[in-house]
Parts: C-alpha cells; structure tokens; sequence
C-alpha cells in the first residue's frame, strides 16, 4: 500500500472519529450577546428603521442546542469528515504536514452546519481553532525545519485574510466579519501547504459560492440577502488542498 493510501485510510478513520464529536461541540458554542449578533451593517439598518417608524425585520437565531440535537448530525458528521480526511490524506500523503489540517476537518463541519443554520459563524469556535492552527503549524516547522512553509503560512493569512477584510470594508453588506476570520485560518492551513493551495481555495471560494450561491437562491433554497458563505469557503478550501498543485502548474505551464 503506498504512502498516500496509508494517509487516506488513517485520517479517514481518525476525522470520521472526530466527526462524531460535532454535535457536543456545536452544543457547547455559548449563544450570542444580542449586541454580538448584530453587524455594524445591521446595527445601521435598526437605527435606520426605529427613525422611520418601522421595525426592524430579523428572524429568531436557530440556537446552537437545538442544533446539535438534529436527528442524524453525528452520523453524518462522522461521514463527512471520514470522507475529507481521506481527500486530505490522498492528497498530502502521510507527512507532518498534515499534522495541523487533522483538526481543522471536524471544527470545518461543525463551522459548515453552524453557518449554513445561523448565518453565523462563532468567534468561540474560531478563535481557540485559530490558536491551535498556529500551534501544530509552530510544531511541524520545529520537527521538519522546512522554514518556507512557516512563511507561506503567513502570507496564506495575510492575504486570505487581507483580502476578505477588504470586502468586507467596502460592502459589509455582502460579507460578515466571520468569513473574515474564517478567512485568515484558512489561509493559515492552505498557505502551510503551498501557493497552489492557498490560490485554489481562496479563488474557489468566490467561484463556488458565487455559482453555487446565486444556483441556491435561483432554486429558492436559499435567500440571496441571507447568504450563507462560509461553507463555500470549506469546500473551497478541501478542493485547494486536493488539486492546488495542479492548479498552479497549469497556471504555470500554460
């Protein structure tokens, strides 16, 4: 058996298991403050709407218990994440490298259902992810020494992150600050990986959810004013991680 299908049945198993863990962590995500919920884009919209004398329209949040109580979540989360570890496994082969992407496959489940739900994704579950993104990115470059991959990690951040800040900036509208975050984390796991990486995933993310977005609301699955983005931007993100090398070599090669 080679290497690669070594990785891909390892972490299919390993993320299948994690996977299972996706409703207690769900549960466990602490329900917004009310003035947490609210983008500065909304904040305006129900300052606009208490001068005009209307109220503001804003659907009940899902909250995250009855989330994870969802008939069939762990089930199917274990599926998932089964099936993105062996992408991922496939596709990285079994290097340290994938020491900082093994835990990053059920959390991106767990974000995908969340915001897909909420139209929210957590800082709670985002930021201690952020930390340990960082952490078993720091561990992989102590034990491989590969100085280049630390770097990229970094640009990956900056620019990921830089450019949905930007997005953000000028249309927040169009984009909540969560991708934003999610945004910078992702570019930390794709730039570690290489540049085909991280410009597939990024790019991909604008392209699935635009297409598959714009299908969605054609379809009246989905309301075009309450766009779930984030869990374009995972797929993207696994779709990176799977053809990102070919992607920039044909980039490249022409």
């Amino acid at each position: 058996m080679s290497d690669a299908a070594v990785a891909a049945v390892a972490l299919a198993l390993v993320c299948g298991a994690l996977g299972l863990l996706v409703p207690a962590l769900v549960a466990r995500i602490p329900e917004p403050e009310p003035a947490a919920v609210d983008e500065p884009v909304a904040e305006r919209d129900t300052a606009l709407a208490s001068v005009v004398g209307v109220p503001a329209e804003e659907e009940p949040k899902e909250p995250y218990a009855h989330i994870a109580r969802l008939p069939g979540l762990a089930v199917g989360s274990a599926a998932v994440c089964a099936v993105a570890g062996a992408l991922v496994g496939w596709s990285v082969g079994a290097d340290w490298d994938l020491l900082p992407l093994v835990p990053l496959v059920p959390v991106s489940v767990a974000l995908a259902v969340v915001d897909w739900r909420t139209r929210l994704l957590p800082t709670k579950v985002i930021a201690p992810t952020y930390a340990l993104t960082i952490a078993l990115t720091l561990v992989t470059w102590l034990l491989t020494g590969d100085t280049d991959d630390l770097v990229r990690a970094f640009w990956g951040w900056l620019v990921a992150g830089g450019i949905f800040f930007v997005l953000w900036f000028v249309h927040p509208r169009g984009l909540g600050y969560g991708d934003v975050r999610l945004a910078g984390l992702l570019g930390i796991a794709l730039g570690h990986l290489g540049w085909g990486a991280l410009l597939a995933g990024v790019y991909g993310g604008f392209l699935l959810g635009g297409v598959g977005g714009g299908l969605l609301a054609l379809l009246r699955v989905v309301e075009r004013r309450a766009f779930p983005f984030g869990p374009f931007m995972l797929v993207a993100a696994l779709v990176g991680v799977c053809v990102g090398d070919v992607v920039l070599d044909g980039l490249v090669t022409g």
